[in-house]
């Protein structure tokens, strides 16, 4: 009997114990979601929805951040569907038409971006220089996939004539920026890298084709950086 008593006793205890965490536990999580009811109509952090994140980077920064890489997305552009084009042609694929107008527009792009700074006709001066680059270009794989050595000659005298006047072009619109030297090596260097790419799609060696994409696909980066840099370099105003 003493035994049954004990029993119960430890048994009206435990329920007490769990009566009482159960209530506590009510009215803290009544205060947490009462809490967030506040903040949700303060116009804080919405149910389903994440707090928004601190920006650590004040708008100076933010503004050069994204110039650089809308700047480098537009060099990826470039050689990307340059390379698209070379495919398609040394192919004789049915999208290859598709694959140039799309490259041309990448010119317009280009020009586009730089109207900001430089005003509309030097832009479409970019643009109409970038435009020959590609189509002289078009004519140099038409050419080599023909086996017209002759033809190839000439475009490649006429492609190179035309990288060093898009470097003499951007040399004169940011001359302490963009030396003359820098830039014809630049573009010289890219006209390189395109005909090592163009050459080995051409001939077969799928190797070296991979190989020289990614190089020039580097090389781009690098140009676009450039570009960009010494644009914020002139117009820092523009950027803060």
């Amino acid at each position: 009997m003493n035994s049954l008593r004990v029993n119960l006793v430890r048994f009206a205890a435990v329920v007490l114990v769990v009566a009482v965490l159960l209530t506590g536990y009510t009215l803290i999580g009544g205060r947490a979601l009462a809490a967030s009811a506040s903040a949700v109509s303060a116009g804080g952090v919405h149910p389903g929805h994440p707090a928004k994140e601190h920006n650590p980077f004040p708008p100076r920064v933010m503004k050069q951040l994204a110039f650089h890489d809308a700047m480098r997305k537009l060099w990826e552009d470039h050689v990307t569907w340059t390379r698209m084009f070379i495919v398609s042609a040394a192919a004789g694929l049915p999208d290859t038409d598709q694959a140039a107008a799309r490259l041309l527009q990448n010119q317009a792009d280009i020009g586009n971006a730089v109207k900001p700074f430089y005003g509309d006709a030097a832009g479409d001066k970019l643009t109409a220089l970038l435009r020959d680059h590609i189509l002289i270009a078009a004519d140099l794989v038409t050419a080599a996939k023909a086996g017209d050595a002759a033809k190839v000659e000439a475009a490649k005298t006429r492609w190179y004539a035309n990288a060093d006047e898009i470097a003499a072009f951007l040399n004169s619109a940011n001359p302490d920026n963009w030396p003359l030297d820098e830039m014809k090596a630049m573009m010289r260097e890219h006209l390189d890298m395109t005909l090592q790419e163009a050459t080995a799609r051409l001939t077969g060696d799928w190797a070296a084709d991979i190989a020289a994409y990614d190089k020039i696909h580097v090389q781009a980066l690098g140009m676009a950086d450039m570009l960009s840099n010494g644009i914020m370099r002139q117009f820092p105003k523009q950027f803060k």
